[in-house]
């Protein structure tokens, strides 16, 4: 098979591109994930998405495919919350791995998916390793965390998002991995974005499926606020929106004292603020509150 149809159709550059519907995209994208185009093929996709853009409609579509052909994870019925982890670690510390455990504390079952393309960045498995949990392909069950390589859900998926590692440029794979559900039942998907363009393609993709997610302006495109200051905060549940928390301008009056960015450390300051030992910043807090009125009946 051949994905030189729909090349022809987005790769014409900015301005010329078209767009794709649902159907057309939800094939093209099995078609990569099933690893049955050429590097060609993949890099030249790769590419002309990058430049284009995608629409909801065809965001949708990678998502009907990939879904269709993720190795899942059960969670039997129990209130999940996924946590996409995908950027990392540049300026602060990755602090996923804290949201998901305050989660798991309350009874949530954490499903935190991820892969690192870039080798400057610390990444949260690196932090979870610290912490003692390894990658896992088990199931998630309550009040428990299961860190879970992209590999594992889906190999195409992973060699689609190595693709950076090549040209240097993220692609449509690493929208699509922040966006989608690992899960065999219902969660919660907590969505990040870097930049106000992914707000809105995000936001209405999320309303276009009709999954139940929610959406905030993350730690470095990682899904767990920032901790120095308050981000809006949006939940989308059954292609509806509803604002749950309004940004606070500026930052906090009293900042935490935040460890530097090796695993190690961050790691050391986790478990310091699990113990009580440390405040649990007031952001990251707050979120865990929404999370848990979400995920909980």
């Amino acid at each position: 098979m051949s994905i030189s149809q729909y090349i022809k159709s987005i790769g014409r550059g900015k301005d010329g591109a078209r767009a794709i519907d649902r159907v057309q995209a939800a094939d093209l994208m099995g078609q990569v994930l099933d690893g049955q185009i050429t590097e060609l093929e993949l890099g030249a996709f790769c590419l002309a998405m990058r430049i284009k853009g995608e629409t909801p409609e065809e965001l949708a579509g990678f998502l009907d495919a990939t879904h269709d052909r993720l190795n899942k994870i059960a969670t039997g019925g129990v209130p999940t919350a996924v946590l996409p982890s995908y950027n990392g670690a540049r300026k602060l510390p990755v602090l996923t791995p804290l949201l998901a455990l305050l989660l798991a504390r309350e009874g949530v079952a954490v499903v935190v998916h991820g892969s690192m393309t870039e080798d400057k960045r610390v990444p949260a498995e690196a932090v979870f390793a610290e912490l003692g949990i390894q990658p896992s392909a088990g199931s998630a069950n309550s009040g428990q965390v299961v860190f879970v390589r992209t590999s594992t859900l889906h190999a195409g998926l992973d060699r689609l998002l190595s693709v950076r590692r090549v040209v240097g440029l993220r692609n449509s794979g690493h929208s699509l991995v922040k966006l989608m559900n690992p899960c065999d039942g219902p969660a919660l998907v907590v969505g990040s974005y870097t930049h106000p363009e992914y707000l809105q393609s995000m936001s209405a993709t999320f309303a276009l499926t009709g999954q139940h997610a929610l959406l905030l302006r993350g730690t470095e495109g990682e899904p767990v606020a920032d901790a120095r200051r308050t981000p809006a905060m949006d939940v989308f549940k059954n292609g509806t929106i509803r604002r749950m928390q309004e940004q606070r301008e500026g930052s906090l009056e009293q900042l935490p004292d935040m460890p530097t960015i090796d695993a190690a450390s961050t790691a050391a300051y986790i478990h310091q603020v699990l113990l009580g030992e440390r405040a649990v910043p007031e952001p990251i807090a707050q979120q865990v509150q929404h999370i848990l009125r979400e995920v909980t009946p």
